[in-house]
């Protein structure tokens, strides 16, 4: 029984229950907390905006040619992830991180694969050079192999050394191969001539090079008599006295049990796949790959084993079933990155148009909303995810506005980011619904003036109105205002509340009383009260900041402004509830009302006396 990869890392990651080793929590999304796979994240971000751009910048052969570039940067970044796990676990070696390293590897495998078959389609001849590029790429210990022999006194003599000129051969390097057996020779006289013979037809053996113009009917009429002279010399005993140089003869004519022996050091099926091809047909088309790759992976496994998750998506890309190639990789691997990544790239390359999945989105969009969700989990790589969901158009805007509603807003930098996101997007509920959380927070701080702005922001007129009144009953309490410039400039959002309106306009009362505008001041205050737009608890501070000016040597309030304050003084009497026993605390409260009352009648009193006569003696003249 084999566990696909990605239930194998949640195991290796997750969390033990105490007492217990059989029971493992399994967190969701558990890559997005891996530091090297954030930088994968991250980097790859960027590839696949730019990405969303190729459609409407080229075309036509310079459109495939950005097509392969975007898949090669994807593949660098999956490669320098690999390397820099490949650092971090030689100084401090991890079982899990070199689990990660083996599943990046695969994923650079995959997606390597896919990029020769899918999107630079490569026609017979060139097929068969792009699969040993891939398997030279991913089999590399041969180059730490030959570094050891080429360093030793007499390399010849290495104990490693037929094995290197075997994988050199397997892996079609015979230019390399040839410098090898050219240092047999000089050591060993006796060898000499069958060096001299193996070399030649590992020079002479035709390859169809990049920038070579012959056809492949020529090609394959030189690849067959170079066969039968191969053939011939094993026939006629060249290499009979070397083990050795007859075995490397029987891979280079593609013999089947010749290769199998050397499983060791072929160490994979595809390797044997791509050597067995190169020896035995390397003008293979495209569409016989499938039955090579299924035939090959029967004869390396021989019954003795079962295919791998890997396996299995491999061969479903030799088999050009791209959808279970996506499939597979989507059960086998712990997060949708590369799945997403790849079917984004796949899609642009217009080969999964015909596609849809039933509940309405195509497969693109899906894998690319999965993907965002997953980075949504994370504090900071959410940012990463509005973009992916900016680019599905069916449901991308849709799921944004769910998910956004999520983030915890630890901070106000955070939330400002997030408010950021949703003003670039209209998304006005969103934004009134960060606003007003934040003007609670600012309440629950005592920060009013934080608080009120961001009322305002959400244009929520409720809250709006709450914040005022803590605004009305911090000046009673202290005399004073807080957050001046904050008040002095609310400008048209006034208009948002009563209340607020109310606040500006009682703030604009202390500013034309601070600047000796005693008659405008006058007005205003009388206004508010008239008007209805003071709350009626806010009556008697109105009244109080009345007398300075009923006490000023000039006449402000006229008769007729006077008779309204007495109104509203009288109206503000009648209405006052009448108390149970009362207690030392509202006998004093009471005191101080009668004494305001008191010195209020009497300064209107006065007041109405002097407007009479003064507009009395007005009239009179």
């Amino acid at each position: 029984f084999c566990l696909p990869w990605g239930i194998i890392e949640f195991l290796e990651k997750s969390e033990m229950v105490p007492g217990c080793p059989y029971i493992h929590i399994i967190r969701k999304d558990i890559d997005v907390y891996c530091k090297i796979l954030r930088k994968l994240f991250n980097e790859s971000h960027g590839i696949f905006v730019g990405l969303q751009r190729i459609e409407e910048e080229f075309t036509g052969k310079s459109r495939k040619a950005q097509l392969v570039r975007v898949s090669k940067n994807y593949r660098s970044v999956i490669r320098a992830c690999m390397e820099e796990m490949h650092q971090l676990a030689s100084k401090d070696f991890v079982t899990s991180g070199m689990f990660s390293i083996s599943i990046l590897s695969a994923m650079e495998l995959i997606w390597n694969l896919c990029e020769i078959l899918f999107i630079e389609v490569a026609p017979a001849g060139p097929l068969l050079l792009h699969l040993l590029d891939w398997v030279r790429l991913h089999v590399c210990e041969v180059d730490s192999l030959s570094a050891d022999v080429l360093g030793s006194e007499n390399p010849s003599k290495h104990q490693d050394f037929w094995k290197l000129v075997t994988i050199l051969v397997l892996q079609g390097r015979l230019d390399e191969a040839r410098q090898m057996l050219s240092k047999e020779a000089d050591a060993s006289p006796t060898s000499a001539g069958m060096c001299r013979v193996l070399g030649d037809l590992m020079r002479t053996m035709p390859v169809l090079s990049p920038g070579n113009t012959q056809t492949l009917t020529e090609l394959e009429l030189k690849w067959q008599h170079w066969h039968e002279e191969c053939e011939r010399h094993l026939q006629d005993g060249t290499f009979a006295s070397s083990p050795h140089l007859e075995s490397l003869c029987k891979i280079m004519l593609g013999d089947e049990a010749a290769l199998l022996e050397q499983k060791e050091l072929l160490s994979n099926w595809y390797h044997f796949l791509v050597t067995r091809l190169l020896y035995s047909c390397p003008t293979v088309k495209p569409m016989d790959l499938h039955c090579y790759a299924q035939s090959s992976l029967d004869l390396f496994l021989g019954g003795e084993s079962s295919a791998e998750p890997l396996d299995n998506i491999l061969l479903a890309a030799f088999e050009f079933d791209i959808h279970q190639v996506i499939k597979e990789c989507s059960i086998a691997l712990s997060n949708w990155w590369f799945v997403a990544h790849l079917t984004d790239l796949l899609d642009h390359c217009k080969l999964l148009q015909s596609h849809n999945l039933y509940f309405g989105s195509n497969m693109r969009e899906f894998l690319l909303l999965e993907y965002a969700s997953g980075l949504f989990a994370h504090h900071s790589l959410w940012q990463l995810g509005v973009d992916y969901f900016d680019h599905c158009p069916e449901l991308g805007r849709v799921s944004l506005e769910l998910h956004i509603e999520r983030i915890p807003l630890s901070t106000e930098q955070k939330a400002l980011k997030v408010l950021r996101v949703c003003e670039q997007r209209q998304m006005t509920e969103q934004v009134r619904s960060i606003c007003k959380i934040l003007a609670m927070k600012a309440v629950r701080n005592n920060r009013l003036g934080s608080a009120l702005s961001w009322s305002i922001r959400a244009k929520d007129a409720a809250f709006a109105t709450l914040v005022s009144d803590r605004f009305l009953r911090d000046y009673c309490e202290r005399g004073c205002f807080s957050d001046l410039d904050l008040i002095d400039n609310l400008g048209p959002a006034m208009m948002l509340s009563d209340r607020l309106t109310f606040l500006g306009k009682y703030r604009e009362f202390h500013r034309l009383y601070g600047e000796k505008r005693f008659v405008d001041a006058a007005s205003l205050l009388l206004s508010l009260m008239t008007s209805q737009i003071a709350p009626r608890s806010f009556w008697m501070t109105l009244l109080t900041d009345a007398l300075p000016l009923l006490e000023q040597k000039q006449v402000i309030f006229s008769a007729e402004q006077t008779y309204e304050l007495m109104r509203c003084l009288e109206d503000l009497i009648s209405e006052r509830p009448a108390h149970g026993e009362p207690d030392a605390q509202q006998l004093q409260d009471d005191d101080i009302e009668t004494t305001k009352v008191e010195m209020l009648r009497i300064g209107l009193a006065r007041n109405l006396a002097r407007s009479i006569i003064k507009e009395g003696s007005l009239d009179g003249s």
